[in-house]
């Protein structure tokens, strides 16, 4: 028997090696600077005014950050006809409201902070400005998804047409196609709805276009750091809620990238350990309302399973930050 041999000494049966495994992580990835202001303001109305605060929808498509805030005392609810007579503030989440939201809670002498993201915001203004212009405004988006009834319910109703995909666009049939603009929801595929514009544009060669693209910043780098990585790895995770939209776009953008094997996971616990079987390289990514903690969680627990090894793949540096209203800040009148 060899000293060299422990296990066989003891009696006990020799471990056999764990199967390497090399994890490119994307980044940018996770939070982004209107999700972190959104949670922010939550958080910080909490400390400012105590429990209750009261969040219209989920502050931001994320389990784990709303059931987070709920065991701080955030209570979430759906409408406002929900929330008693109270003096204590109530939110409205990141995605933006119609404006009869803000209408009624004027009306209910209701305290609201706005977490909208300023560029959904931006959006709002754009639509505004074409709406005062006379133009018939297109809107790229998914039916349904509270950014989109917030866009929508800037303006009276029939003033903006949804578009969702290429066959829409094809079929559109605008009241003046010489008056046109477009605008979109801020966390859809880049590519989608470039082949979207491309077709309104054929059609409607006057159609307005937005000064600045609309699919914000964060969208566009978490989706050019899965086209990164996606084409060299086996399985790609994105780590995300099945309702939050810029999570899901990234899985389709891994899969249209090359991934043989794209999964959207919420947390460790959702893993399907047999859908990795033969994997060797491991692509995770996080959508915008994704927290960090979840992706470590995630590694941690393929390191219980495999010799891992992480190498970050970063396509974009992001140094964009989102101030807090007025009521929260430290110098603002108590």
């Amino acid at each position: 028997m060899s000293a060299a041999d422990p296990s066989a000494a003891s009696g006990a049966v020799p471990t056999a090696p764990r199967p390497r495994l090399d994890i490119e992580l994307c980044a940018p990835r996770g939070f982004c600077a209107g999700v972190d202001r959104a949670i922010q303001i939550v958080e910080l109305a909490l400390e400012r005014f105590g429990a209750p605060v009261y969040v219209r929808h989920e502050i931001v498509h994320n389990k784990y950050v709303v059931e987070g805030l709920k065991a701080k005392g955030a209570v979430f609810v759906e409408e406002l006809d929900e929330i008693p007579p109270t003096e204590q503030p109530v939110v409205f989440s990141a995605h933006g409201v119609p404006k009869a939201v803000p209408e009624a809670a004027r009306h209910r002498n209701m305290f609201y902070l706005d977490a909208t993201c300023p560029l959904v915001s931006k959006v709002h203004k754009e639509a505004e400005l074409h709406h005062r212009r006379g133009r018939e405004i297109v809107l790229i988006g998914h039916k349904g998804h509270p950014e989109v009834v917030g866009t929508m319910g800037q303006l009276p109703p029939g003033t903006v047409s949804l578009v969702e995909t290429v066959d829409d666009a094809r079929a559109f049939a605008p009241r003046d196609a010489e008056n046109l603009a477009w605008i979109t929801q801020t966390t859809l595929s880049v590519d989608d709805t470039r082949e979207i514009v491309g077709v309104l544009q054929e059609r409607f060669p006057t159609i307005v276009a937005p000064h600045k693209d609309d699919i914000c910043y964060a969208t566009t780098n978490r989706q050019e750091a899965v086209k990164a990585v996606a084409p060299r790895v086996d399985a790609m995770i994105v780590v995300g809620a099945p309702n939050s939209s810029n999570s899901q776009r990234l899985r389709e953008v891994a899969e249209r990238a090359g991934c043989p094997r794209a999964v959207l996971i919420q947390r460790a616990a959702d893993i399907v350990w047999a859908d990795f079987t033969g994997v060797a390289r491991l692509g995770i990514a996080a959508g915008a309302s994704a927290p960090e903690v979840l992706v470590e969680e995630i590694i941690d627990a393929f390191a219980t399973r495999y010799e891992v090894k992480v190498d970050e793949v970063r396509t974009a540096e992001e140094t964009i930050s989102f101030p807090v209203p007025r009521a929260l800040r430290d110098n603002a009148a108590e």
